[in-house]
């Protein structure tokens, strides 16, 4: 009883400190990005109802970890820092989010609340790092985000429209923040091109219906 007695303070006293006991890492801070709320004055307004699924992504960047690159053949991944949620999922988020902010569609959700859907979009998440030079050292890196996007028409489930929207975004230094804003800056840029080439596709889809021989 008196051991554990003597133990108590000292634990007190290194959490109070700021410090981590042997085998508990300190949580990893956690970042989010934001969805795109500006959009050109000429969308269309859309009446179909489009539900949008989680992007594929392969297995290094279909996670919560915050992606980087030094050589075209390597990933890895920043320290002590995450994602709120894992890439796919979180852009899934924020792709709802970007069209709901266009004020021009009818109805859009994620693809797991069960509504009725006239078109579905399916997209590939292919880039999402932060890349550095090889070359020039202590350059800061340029956020790469590269996402292909197809707008499948129900209940056919043909494809109608297929675009890929890339965006490279040089970071202002190499200080985390500055990073964290050119990953903001660059999906924003792609989320922008494609809401809109969605909403121009699916409004043309609703005045022509599928194409023929799908």
């Amino acid at each position: 009883m008196r051991r554990a007695l003597l133990i108590l303070p000292v634990l007190a006293t290194l959490l109070a400190g700021g410090c981590s006991l042997p085998g508990f890492a300190p949580p990893p801070k956690l970042y989010t990005l934001t969805p795109k709320n500006t959009f050109t004055d000429s969308l269309p307004a859309v009446r179909a109802q489009i539900l949008i699924e989680p992007p594929v992504a392969a297995a290094g960047i279909d996670t919560a970890r915050i992606a980087l690159s030094r050589a075209v053949t390597s990933l890895d991944y920043f320290a002590d820092v995450a994602w709120t949620d894992r890439a796919p999922a979180m852009i899934q988020t924020l792709m709802v989010e970007s069209f709901e902010n266009s004020g021009k569609i009818i109805s859009v959700g994620r693809d797991t609340i069960g509504l009725r859907s006239d078109i579905i979009l399916k997209s590939e998440l292919r880039e999402f790092q932060a890349e550095y030079d090889t070359v020039v050292d202590n350059a800061p890196p340029r956020v790469h985000v590269r996402i292909n996007a197809k707008l499948v028409a129900m209940p056919r489930r043909s494809i109608e429209a297929s675009k890929t929207f890339e965006q490279l975004e040089p970071a202002r230094s190499g200080g985390f923040d500055d990073i964290i804003t050119a990953y903001d800056e660059a999906l924003g840029k792609v989320l922008r091109r494609l809401v809109e080439w969605s909403l121009a596709e699916a409004a043309k889809l609703g005045r022509e219906g599928p194409r023929q021989g799908s």
